[in-house]
């Protein structure tokens, strides 16, 4: 790859330009229409419509993945990563769409990757006063959401053929929320010693986000400003000395 190249992928992917903001806000938008798109499939029969559409989205994604890996300047420490392997799961279920109907559902793992790059959130801190003020109670919802879709997937991939009661995503879905709130209804419920055990992972990673979501919910209201002294990353909104080492902190007033 030529190096004027090379140059051009990194202003886009890393730089602090207008040109590469306004790529990245299209890349948030091309996966936000991905996540959508996924969601309404699930639901749907497969037709030559939906296989084309899934591998013309799974070439795009294969794009911007060798994008990333070319301008990566550690690319062991890359291939390591978690959130490379929920984009190779990704790209191999859009481009496969024949045979990986199994492992579909996995594409949603990339919006992942999307909230947990440091850049991005940099950005949407700057940009936006309303993800700024509720970024933590925006993520934990969004990990909710995913583990919702993600389970909502492995109940329906491992029970529809095996469990009476699970004919389709929204049966799944059904299933997956009334275990996760532990309401248990009792008139769905999963076959088998697997069955039981997916419903034990469900009930205990569930739960266990519900209560991060209470958490940042009902927590005491801080703003986050890094102290350049030690470095404390949460303040009261009227801080005016850090309370871990004493500094005068100069937070911004946005007006409230």
């Amino acid at each position: 790859m030529s190096a004027s190249l090379l140059g051009a992928l990194r202003e886009l992917y890393d730089a602090d330009t207008e040109r590469g903001r306004r790529f990245r806000y299209g890349l948030l938008t091309f996966d936000l229409a991905t996540v959508a798109f996924i969601v309404a499939t699930s639901f749907m029969e497969r037709n030559g419509l939906i296989e084309i559409l899934d591998v013309a989205v799974g070439l795009f994604v294969l794009a911007d993945f060798s994008a990333r890996m070319a301008i990566s300047r550690d690319r062991l420490r890359e291939i390591a990563h978690p959130a490379t392997w929920a984009d190779v799961i990704a790209i191999v279920s859009f481009l496969a769409p024949l045979t990986s109907e199994g492992a579909a559902f996995l594409r949603i793992l990339r919006t992942l990757r999307l909230l947990h790059a440091y850049q991005l959130l940099s950005r949407l801190r700057e940009d936006f006063g309303f993800f700024r003020r509720n970024e933590d109670v925006i993520i934990a919802i969004v990990h909710l959401a995913v583990f919702i879709f993600i389970m909502t997937g492995v109940v329906y991939e491992t029970q529809h053929k095996v469990s009476p009661h699970i004919n389709n995503y929204v049966d799944a879905l059904y299933f997956t929320v009334t275990t996760l709130t532990t309401t248990g209804f009792g008139d769905i419920t999963l076959q088998g010693t697997a069955g039981r055990l997916l419903s034990v992972v469900v009930m205990i990673a569930g739960v266990t986000l519900f209560l991060r979501l209470a958490q940042v919910l009902f927590r005491p209201n801080k703003v986050r400003f890094p102290c350049p002294q030690c470095g404390l990353q949460r303040h009261e909104p009227d801080a005016v000395h850090c309370k871990a080492c004493g500094i005068v902190l100069n937070i911004p007033d946005e007006g409230n």
